[in-house]
């Protein structure tokens, strides 16, 4: 396989660029919650859910002529709700966390009430940019555009919200210092983390045209990918350094949360992380040649660490 290191951070750039060009202008009586939208947005990150949108998207045989009328305001909006995500993850209520890739977090360096504002106004957002592609395929007339992303919309208001990753965050509050099962981590986990991978990679397909078949394979790979993701986050909390994940090592130990670590041990987590890999790779091979740029991305996501 080759390495697409360059390529991703080339990716990452261009979608970070994109996510910015979006973002409202830094003006009015609001000044200061469109600054922390900015500083949450532009706080650095690999864009991966962005980038796995647009790589998914061509994957699947998108045309060129949609990248800019459709695929980039999902990809803004996708990075806009993941960034909310974020900013309300570290707050106190949450997991009170300072330091986000190595930088203070949004309610670190603007306030408590300005962090809470700064999430509601990026989910809303995300949604307010969304709404460009429907703007962009009626104003072209082209009704299969117009179509796709309805769909789309649809995914991305579904993963990202109760019956998703915000449903997987209300479940992991709920029982942070409580004994969680099997079962109901993999529920944690499938909504908090994999929810808006599948997203991404299903929103990519539907906007290229893919078939119903090949957009649940997608969903498939998502979730596989982004529990592989999750508990190799959590080894990362056990193993890593501050300069190596940019936030405060031993961060769900402190605040006595439940992982696949402290559930099955490092070795297990290591195991099935590898093994959900794995088939995140078989699924996508199906379609995708094995030495793609996405095929690369979905590896290295799911083996960024040793």
């Amino acid at each position: 396989m080759s390495d697409y290191s360059e390529k991703l951070k080339a990716s990452a750039e261009e979608a970070g660029r994109i996510a910015a060009d979006y973002l409202p202008e830094n003006k009015g009586l609001a000044a200061e919650l469109m600054e922390s939208m900015a500083y949450s947005v532009n706080n650095g990150g690999k864009r991966l859910r962005p980038v796995l949108l647009l790589e998914s998207f061509r994957a699947c045989g998108g045309e060129k002529e949609l990248e800019k009328m459709l695929v980039e305001p999902y990809m803004a909006a996708l990075e806009y709700i993941h960034s909310y995500s974020l900013v309300h993850d570290d707050l106190p209520e949450m997991d009170n966390d300072m330091y986000r890739r190595g930088k203070l977090t949004t309610h670190a360096k603007f306030g408590h009430a300005q962090g809470v504002l700064a999430g509601d106004g990026l989910l809303n957002y995300a949604y307010e940019t969304a709404g460009k592609a429907f703007q962009n395929a009626m104003a072209s007339g082209n009704e299969t555009a117009l179509r796709r992303t309805i769909g789309a919309f649809n995914v991305l208001t579904n993963k990202a919200g109760a019956y998703g990753m915000v449903g997987g965050q209300s479940v992991d509050v709920a029982l942070t210092g409580k004994s969680i099962d099997a079962p109901t981590l993999e529920y944690i986990y499938e909504n908090k983390t994999s929810a808006l991978i599948e997203a991404a990679l299903m929103i990519g397909g539907i906007l290229a045209g893919a078939d119903e078949e090949r957009i649940a394979l997608l969903e498939k790979i998502g979730s596989a990918c982004g529990r592989a993701f999750q508990i190799k986050d959590d080894i990362l909390d056990e193993t890593g350094t501050l300069e190596e994940i940019g936030k405060p090592v031993h961060s769900d130990l402190n605040n006595n949360k439940t992982t696949y670590v402290t559930l099955f041990g490092l070795e297990k987590a290591r195991e099935d992380a590898e093994n959900l890999c794995l088939r995140a790779e078989k699924m996508l091979g199906s379609f995708c040649s094995s030495d793609s740029f996405l095929s690369w991305l979905i590896a290295y996501m799911t083996k960024r660490v040793k």
